[in-house]
């Protein structure tokens, strides 16, 4: 009998403040879509490609650490993506926002005094409807695909 028991390598953990990983930590950008992808190869932006081969259902998040190798740690990293930013005028606009967004079951992450949530079209007819103010940029998605 073949055990597959070996095959799988675990997530090792997430960089903090206290500063878990020694040595030079390069981010490895990676879109809220493609974090769900468990077998993959990436290519870190020095060039060194990453096999991963992580436990179905894991989900990675900004700052998880990758892997290490001879002294430097690969961590991913929130690529930029296409995104709603939503600047709100108030407390009601704010109880709508995350009503209306989630029954779309979307993901809406907070970004200073905006938030921030994957654009497609159905959010474009939502927020437009709804009179919200947003614009459509590419920034950093910390969140979770729709």
């Amino acid at each position: 009998m073949t055990r597959l028991s070996g095959l799988r390598r675990p997530v090792l953990g997430t960089v903090t403040a206290a500063g878990k990983v020694a040595g030079e930590v390069v981010p490895v950008p990676i879109t809220a879509a493609d974090r769900r992808r468990v077998r993959r190869r990436l290519r870190a932006p020095d060039g060194v490609e990453l096999l991963l081969a992580l436990p179905t259902g894991t989900v990675l998040t900004p700052g998880s650490l990758l892997e290490v190798r001879s002294d430097v740690s690969y961590v991913v990293g929130a690529a930029p993506e296409d995104v709603a930013v939503v600047s709100l005028r108030d407390l009601t606009e704010a109880a709508a926002l995350g009503h209306a967004v989630g029954n779309l079951h979307r993901d809406l992450v907070p970004d200073g005094a905006a938030f921030l949530a994957l654009w497609d079209a159905p959010l474009e007819l939502l927020l437009t409807r709804l009179g919200m103010p947003f614009t459509r940029e590419e920034r950093p998605f910390h969140g979770r695909p729709a």
